[in-house]
């Protein structure tokens, strides 16, 4: 049987890794979270730009784009689900099993999708064809990210925690940075028609490449040390809540037994008030606003995706700033900061995107982005983790984010579609959606404790 303890690990686990581990573990955790986000932001431009012409029946354009939006959001009902079966494996069986599978299955969905028929040559069936892979899509992404930044949590020495597990949101960055850099060249290197006719499979196909470098990475990479430094972990596997509370009780381990019999509520509901403000942002901001720049305020198609492309570059400051802050000052701190400015901004910044003029556009865009969803992503990544035990730490952190993300994310930018909509063009919907989410985050940051270089040995939840 593995040995139990009563009290903290005397030896920091992640001594048991040399800097190349950690250095691995950070590459992988970079390189699937860049897919997921590169997978996402491909389809969220594409959806705004041409998939309501090249899937949907085109009697209604703005129903096409609310339909559009929709099979968007659909990728998002998979990823609880996968969320759930991928997460429960990671903790019985530890990281590195799960994190290969997860990447394998969203690379090949994603690179499928660049080979779909359109409606006009086959109908209906396209936009079912559409949804099946959105859906096998967000069955490999709902343990992605989550699984990415329990592991570097647990790789990380606790003081540099979040320096380090920022490389997690410098991947939905670069990954966006990407995407939006490769639409962009399509926009300029072909016509609008032959984007429409052919072009726009071109990077769903490429993206083939980054998955077969993540699966070469993963493949070689070590478990997560606080994975085996579990005291229910024997020979790789985790014991049953029966067999680790019999071995608990044995050796008066207080510190399981406690774990066991608490409930992981007030935990799970700081976790899923924090990820609201993240993913409610990102959806209405990465996915909608772009749609809405083209569509509602009618600019050309290339300015939104370019605003996204600084923004991104922009976030090369904001991530690795958020994170060190976090390790300087505390998440909790943190956190109510970056809310507190971001409820401030919204207004300004939509006034200034609203203005139609192309340099507030972007500088509008720009700063909304950072501060209402790239400065959350970076302490996100880290605080998530940090609230849970290690027993259930990967089910948890998984839940939490995806549960979040289908009704923020995922059904956000449709009701924002529809809303707008509905008020004939009026931004002042998409500003309560913002300041609504942005509140939830600044909630769950009053009332959370303080969860930095916390020992994640513990089994026990933060609260």
């Amino acid at each position: 049987m593995s040995h139990s303890q009563t009290a903290p690990t005397a030896v920091d686990p992640t001594a048991k890794r040399s800097t190349r581990d950690l250095v691995r573990a950070a590459i992988s955790g970079w390189l699937g979270t860049a897919l997921e986000f590169m997978d996402y932001q491909l389809y969220s431009l594409a959806a705004a730009l041409v998939f309501a012409d090249l899937f949907f029946s085109n009697d209604d354009p703005a129903m096409a784009v609310v339909a559009a939006m929709a099979t968007y959001g659909v990728g998002y009902v998979a990823r609880p689900v996968g969320a759930f079966f991928f997460a429960r494996l990671g903790d019985k069986t530890g990281r590195t099993k799960v994190l290969f599978y997860t990447i394998l299955l969203m690379g090949l969905s994603t690179t499928l999708i660049g080979v779909l028929p359109t409606y006009s040559q086959v109908g209906i069936l396209a936009p079912i064809l559409l949804v099946i892979l959105r859906l096998l899509q967000g069955f490999g992404a709902g343990a992605e990210i989550s699984g990415a930044g329990v592991m570097l949590a647990e790789y990380a020495p606790a003081k540099r925690r979040g320096i380090i597990a920022s490389l997690v949101a410098l991947g939905t960055n670069c990954g966006t940075l990407l995407a939006s850099g490769l639409w962009a060249i399509l926009l300029v290197a072909f016509s609008e028609q032959e984007v429409i006719d052919w072009a726009w499979r071109i990077p769903f196909i490429g993206s083939a490449v980054i998955m077969l470098f993540a699966v070469w990475v993963r493949f070689n990479l070590k478990e997560s040390p606080v994975f085996e430094e579990r005291d229910d972990v024997v020979e790789g596997k985790a014991l049953t809540k029966q067999e680790t509370l019999e071995q608990a009780q044995l050796a008066g381990d207080t510190r399981t037994i406690e774990a066991l019999n608490r409930k992981p509520i007030k935990a799970f509901i700081i976790a899923l008030m924090l990820r609201f403000g993240q993913a409610g942002n990102s959806g209405l901001i990465q996915t909608y606003l772009i749609s809405y720049i083209t569509v509602v305020l009618l600019l050309d198609r290339s300015i939104g995706v370019n605003a996204v492309i600084v923004s991104s570059l922009v976030a090369f400051i904001t991530v690795p700033l958020s994170g060190w802050l976090g390790d300087r000052f505390g998440r909790k701190r943190m956190y109510m900061v970056w809310a507190i400015i971001a409820l401030i901004v919204i207004v300004p910044t939509m006034l200034m995107i609203n203005s139609k003029d192309t340099v507030q556009v972007f500088v509008g865009y720009v700063v909304l982005h950072n501060l209402a969803v790239m400065s959350f992503a970076s302490l996100e990544n880290l605080t998530l983790p940090e609230l849970f035990g290690s027993r259930n730490r990967y089910t948890y952190t998984a839940m939490a984010r995806e549960i979040a993300a289908i009704v923020a994310t995922g059904a956000g930018p449709v009701l924002a579609a529809a809303w707008v909509s509905a008020a004939t063009g009026s931004f002042i919907p998409i500003v309560i959606m913002l300041g609504f989410f942005t509140l939830c985050a600044l909630v769950a940051s009053i009332i959370m404790p303080e969860v930095a270089g916390r020992d994640l040995t513990d089994p026990r939840d933060a609260v």
